[in-house]
């Protein structure tokens, strides 16, 4: 299934299923999509049901939002593609290290915007903001201490998601949350694709465009720490709820890495690809 939140005809976000090219609402069978995380098989049996219920609503009609308001940080694996890694210690002149565990930061809720949203530029805040594509996995059960070979079990579905990124607030603090937390710096959708979708995630293209000119292209297979391994690390000691937002890292060509270094500037069509999930395309807007 795709599962949306949209705006249609001014009404506040609702639930619906995407069928086709025409949204099916859901508000009738289930309130929120947090409240659909967490249905049965049986309830989730019911929402495919939904797919013969009605016409639905064209897609053109409506505005999609981001499919999620996490109720926690997103959860972000840094330099989980060894390219990456690489061309981000070179460019920062730092020895060439692979990761041994995963590198966990994460971004403010507060950063969360929808597959079309803008990606607000200020240049007294910043004018360093990068890309970096990813895959998104949601979390469909709460647990802890997941062994790895169960917690696919665990994973709900995935989105696409772009770690917009203040390269320059990033390096000021040591730490990543700043850089990586500002407003609208998290675009994620178009949708939640349930994981009976998609029959590999490990084996799936990712690729971030600027104005047309890809800038990142690889593949899910490259990850250094995979979803099994990521889930069952994160719930050490530390328990997953359902909602939770992990997004698995992303692969070489982000901007600041460049020579001389890129970054986006009001204006630039920033387009986010993940195979089998779909597309966000977000413009930087200049705040005004």
């Amino acid at each position: 299934m795709k599962l949306v939140r949209y705006e249609h005809n001014g009404r506040s976000p609702q639930v619906g299923l995407v069928v086709e090219n025409r949204v099916i609402d859901l508000s009738g069978v289930v309130p929120s999509m947090h409240a659909l995380i967490t249905l049965s098989a049986d309830g989730l049996a019911v929402i495919r049901q939904q797919a013969t219920a009605g016409q639905g609503i064209s897609l053109k009609e409506v505005k999609l939002v981001a499919p999620l308001q996490p109720r926690r940080n997103v959860m972000c694996l840094g330099k989980n593609y060894a390219d990456h890694a690489r061309e981000m210690q070179t460019a920062h002149n730092e020895p060439i290290e692979i990761p041994q565990f995963p590198v966990i930061f994460t971004k403010a809720t507060t950063s969360v915007s929808g597959p079309t949203d803008p990606i607000p530029f200020d240049p007294t805040v910043s004018e360093q903001i990068d890309w970096e594509v990813e895959l998104a996995v949601i979390i469909g059960k709460q647990g802890k201490n997941i062994p790895a070979e169960q917690a696919m079990e665990y994973v709900f579905g995935y989105t696409v998601l772009n770690d917009v990124t203040a390269r320059d607030l990033q390096r000021q603090g040591k730490q990543f949350f700043k850089g990586k937390s500002l407003d609208g710096s998290c675009p994620i959708g178009p949708w939640i694709v349930t994981a009976d979708e998609l029959t590999d995630p490990h084996n799936l293209d990712v690729r971030c465009l600027v104005n047309g000119v890809e800038k990142q292209a690889s593949n899910t297979r490259h990850m250094i720490f995979d979803i099994p391994t990521t889930i069952a690390y994160l719930s050490r000691g530390m328990t997953l709820l359902p909602g939770d937002v992990i997004a698995t890292g992303t692969p070489d060509g982000v901007g600041s890495a460049r020579t001389p270094p890129e970054f986006l500037r009001p204006g630039d069509v920033l387009t986010s690809i993940v195979a089998g999930i779909g597309e966000l395309r977000n413009v930087v807007t200049a705040v005004p």
